[in-house]
């Protein structure tokens, strides 16, 4: 430490042991008054002999209290080493004790400053002396405002919002459908409220700006207050989406697949695309969708990273996608566990492929659908499950676990339909779809309607044998009432048939069965020149053999298909007669565009054998209806009696044409049909009756629900006007 320094420690001892301050700190509570009206001291004191006068010659009270050269006096010696101890204050002098001030007596001749008098204190309130009310009967009951009293309501605030930027975009009606100040119509409670919804609305344009490849993009909304008085208030967005990032690079970060671009040419991304979110999720989710019906039914995509540059001179992205595939499979065998309503040996029936092939996750939905189909289950599901079992090709079989759980047998269920010519005609029918496991389902119906009543019994075994095939015993009495023929009628038939369906659609399907039919109907005898009743025996061989190329079993855009009925049978009435009834078919559909598909139809049937007046009446060829040429009464077409009653021909032609117009999910139909029946086994394509109307479609998930109206071009004696089809289903 060097003098100097030394020198102002020192100083500041003394200051502090020598100051006036000193005394305060040491009195608490006597600090001297200052000011005009300050009291005066009753003495002058002094300090080291020297009197002094802090109010004479230094109005401000800054003279020295100690004189420069006593003050140095005073101070011990120096020594120069700034390392030796500190020597003793022996030559310091006594500290001086301030001299102690009265303090100033309060007047009462002061005056209280203006504003500082209080008061005068009032008598005291009576209540605030009462006992506070029990809690128990206390009112809590909120007090209510005066608008609530009154359920006066606080009147909505009205805006308007205006949205720029985003229509280059093609975002303005997606903001709209998502917008908080949109779906607030126009009205809030207040301002704030607005300017909540307003900040929302920006967050919500950054996001779809974002989802687009815009990652600089900004949103500003901005509240303007009317122009006039009372008008509404103006929410402006302004967007501003900036530059459009794209892919700079596109890396799979995965192990070996077979064959080696499996990922990347179902990864439907290049270089240059921008980085869009649905353009992204879409192709990741392909990888996903494509690599299960490759052979990897355990793929796992992982998450995406995307490293933007907004450094260079294009906004870009370098795009990295793990992906973990899981070992390549093929398929192994069918496992089941839950309360089992079909074993191993029936449940092998449904799939659609062997063991041994590669994996496709499609047929494994196949399957799962396949025993949904069948309305035994309350759930099924169906899920691979890896075994460690080596497979062929270097692959890994993976078993099928097929979880079971039992739903209900039982349903009930109607039908109803109407059309002109046969009238209404209602169905009910009661399914007992397990009635003799596995799938032998007992099926009674009874029909009602104007033309038609009738009892019928099945039992139908679906999948039998082989998917799909299906064996039925049908057993039917019935009363029909038409103008061609009133026939009292009892079948008892067996059918085999390999159908297609909705889930399946074959290119080659068949049937096959026997019939015996006994009928008693009324029939023209024109020997007689009057109607009567006859009775027949028939015996028939039924098949039929289909090949469809076309793409939808329901609803068919494109494609075609062709069909083929042969029925060997024999009339008994007084004589066996046998015969040969043949019906061919061709139907084709041709897509003009996404929503327009022309369909045409032709058909012709033949009765080889047997006179047409020796063959039953309901075995005969009609012409006329909605499944043949509409606009013509049901069986109208063809030979008539005398009084006017068709009597039906051993060959038939018809023609139809179509224009199906869809748009979402209604559609119009314009149509025409053309047709007729003939008394010769062979149709001769003369004497056609035309048709021509139009329909209307509602399409559902099971199928086409039809309404049609139609209109005979070149009526006869007797056809109706207009004629109104209702049906599920198209026409052909």
């Amino acid at each position: 430490m060097t003098a100097s320094t030394r020198r102002h420690y020192w100083l500041a001892v003394a200051l502090t042991a020598t100051s006036p301050a000193f005394g305060q700190w040491s009195q608490p509570g006597t600090a001297p008054a200052r000011g005009p009206d300050a009291p005066k001291p009753a003495a002058t004191p002094s300090v080291a002999g020297q009197s002094v006068a802090p109010d004479q010659g230094d109005p401000q009270g800054n003279a020295p209290i100690v004189p420069e050269a006593e003050f140095d006096a005073a101070l011990p010696p120096l020594s120069g080493d700034i390392n030796a101890p500190l020597g003793p204050m022996d030559g310091m002098a006594e500290p001086v004790t301030p001299p102690t001030r009265p303090l100033p007596q309060p007047t009462t001749t002061t005056p209280l400053a203006t504003g500082d008098t209080l008061p005068p204190v009032g008598p005291e309130d009576p209540a605030l002396t009462q006992p506070l009310t029990p809690l128990a009967s206390f009112d809590s009951t909120p007090l209510q405002t005066e608008a609530a009293a009154t359920g006066a309501k606080t009147p909505d605030i009205r805006y308007e919002t205006v949205v720029r930027g985003l229509d280059a975009l093609n975002l303005t009606d997606e903001f709209k459908a998502l917008s908080a100040l949109r779906e607030g119509k126009g009205k809030a409670a207040n301002g704030a409220q607005v300017s909540a919804r307003a900040r929302e609305d920006e967050g919500l344009a950054v996001r779809l700006m974002k989802s687009l490849g815009y990652y600089d993009a900004t949103a500003i909304a901005t509240i303007e207050q009317p122009t006039t008085p009372g008008g509404p208030l103006t929410a402006i967005l302004t967007a501003s989406p900036g530059r459009l990032y794209t892919l700079s690079s596109i890396t799979i970060d995965a192990g070996p697949v077979v064959p080696p671009d499996l990922i990347r040419r179902n990864l439907p991304l290049k270089i240059g695309d921008p980085i869009e979110a649905a353009r992204i999720q879409g192709a990741e989710a392909n990888v996903s969708l494509q690599l299960p019906r490759n052979g990897y039914p355990f793929v796992k995509v992982g998450d995406r990273d995307i490293l933007l540059d907004d450094q260079g001179p294009k906004a870009t992205g370098a795009y990295t996608l793990p992906v973990d595939t899981g070992p390549r499979s093929s398929f192994g065998q069918l496992v089941t566990t839950g309360d089992p309503v079909f074993g191993l040996d029936h449940l092998n029936l449904f799939p659609r492929f062997k063991p041994g092939q590669l994996y496709d996750a499609q047929k494994t939905d196949d399957l799962r659908d396949a025993l949904v189909a069948t309305g035994l289950f309350s759930s099924v599901s169906v899920a691979p499950q890896k075994t460690g079992r080596p497979g062929p090709d270097g692959t890994e079989q993976v078993d099928l676990l097929i979880r079971q759980s039992k739903g209900k047998y039982r349903s009930l269920a109607a039908t109803a339909g109407y059309s002109t010519g046969q009238g209404t005609r209602l169905e009910a029918s009661w399914i007992n779809r397990n009635f003799s496991p596995d799938e032998g389902a007992l099926i009674t119906s009874a029909v009602i309607g104007t033309q038609e009543q009738g009892l019928n019994a099945t039992f139908r075994r679906s999948n039998a044998g082989r998917r799909d095939r299906t064996f039925q015993i049908l057993a039917n009495a019935s009363h029909q009432n038409y103008d061609a023929y009133r026939a009292y009628t009892g079948t008892l038939a067996i059918r085999w048939s390999y159908d297609s369906t909705p889930l399946w659609q074959k290119k080659f399907t068949y049937a096959y069965g026997a019939e015996l039919i006994g009928t008693n109907e009324d029939v023209y005898d024109f020997d007689l020149g009057r109607r009567r009743r006859g009775t027949f025996g028939i015996a028939a061989l039924p098949g039929q053999v289909v090949f469809d190329r076309s793409d939808s079993l329901l609803n068919p855009t494109k494609g075609y298909r062709l069909k083929l009925n042969v029925s060997p049978e024999t009339s008994v009435r007084g004589a066996v007669r046998p015969y040969v009834r043949t019906l061919a078919e061709a139907t084709g559909y041709y897509p003009v565009s996404d929503s327009l598909v022309i369909a045409g139809r032709a058909r012709a049937g033949s009765i080889q054998g047997i006179d047409r007046d020796d063959l039953a009446p309901s075995r005969r060829y009609y012409g006329g209806g909605g499944g043949s040429v509409r606009g013509y009464g049901y069986q109208r077409l063809g030979p008539l009696d005398p009084d006017g009653n068709p009597i039906g021909g051993r060959s038939l032609n018809e023609f139809s044409l179509e224009a199906r117009y869809r748009f979402g999910d209604f559609g119009i139909v314009p149509f025409v049909d053309a047709g007729n029946s003939y008394a010769s086994a062979l149709p001769t394509f003369t004497d056609l009756r035309f048709g021509a109307g139009i329909g209307g479609r509602f399409y559902t998930n099971f199928g086409p629900l039809r309404v049609d109206v139609a209109t005979p071009l070149n009526p006869r004696p007797g056809d109706g006007k207009v004629a109104l089809y209702i049906s599920i289903g198209q026409a052909f």
